[in-house]
């Protein structure tokens, strides 16, 4: 009797510890989830700080006397502490910057627009025939443009955003996820 007894103990135990590790896992996985919402979050949060840095940023340049015009119509889209926005519901980029794209000047040479994290990963891109992992591109960013330093999440999401405007296209496979720039006819 003592060893049939030690052997249903010993079931009861092995069952027991399968149950709770069963359970460790489901609450691991819940909490890798909310991790992941987290991170995601932050990862907007971070983005809409840069923007609005970057936009007070081109309201301080737009005070140039050879803007003063532009500054007049660009803040006054901003006089409820929102930015102007166009149909869409799109921040609206001041005309100094619209008229200096255009016209091929880049106002001061001190302060010239710095190209946009999804232009230059889109150049990227375009450099290349293959899938490319986002990691790669972060690091092929740092290298040529060492004065920009995104998180790989917000590289992430900038893709993601590009994804979403049909610039470029998401490879899965398995667990990776490549991007390749997305041809046009016109090209």
């Amino acid at each position: 009797m003592p060893s049939q007894s030690a052997e249903t103990l010993r079931l009861r135990y092995v069952e027991q510890a399968a149950s709770d590790l069963k359970e460790n896992r489901r609450r691991q996985k819940e909490l890798a989830d909310k991790l992941k919402m987290l991170k995601q979050e932050e990862a907007l949060l971070t983005d809409i700080l840069s923007l609005t840095e970057r936009l007070h940023d081109l309201a301080e340049a737009s005070a140039l006397p050879e803007q003063a015009q532009d500054e007049a119509t660009f803040t006054r889209g901003r006089s409820s502490g929102k930015p102007a926005t166009a149909t869409g519901g799109k921040a609206r980029r001041p005309a100094a910057a619209r008229s200096a794209k255009s016209s091929g000047k880049t106002g001061t040479p001190e302060k010239q627009r710095q190209p946009l994290l999804g232009e230059l990963l889109t150049e990227l891109l375009a450099a290349s025939d293959e899938p490319r992992p986002a990691k790669e591109l972060r690091d092929e960013l740092l290298e040529k443009h060492p004065d920009r330093t995104p998180t790989p999440q917000v590289v992430r999401n900038t893709l993601e955003a590009l994804v979403a405007k049909g610039r470029i296209r998401r490879h899965r496979q398995q667990r990776s996820v490549t991007y390749t720039l997305v041809k046009s006819d016109a090209q």
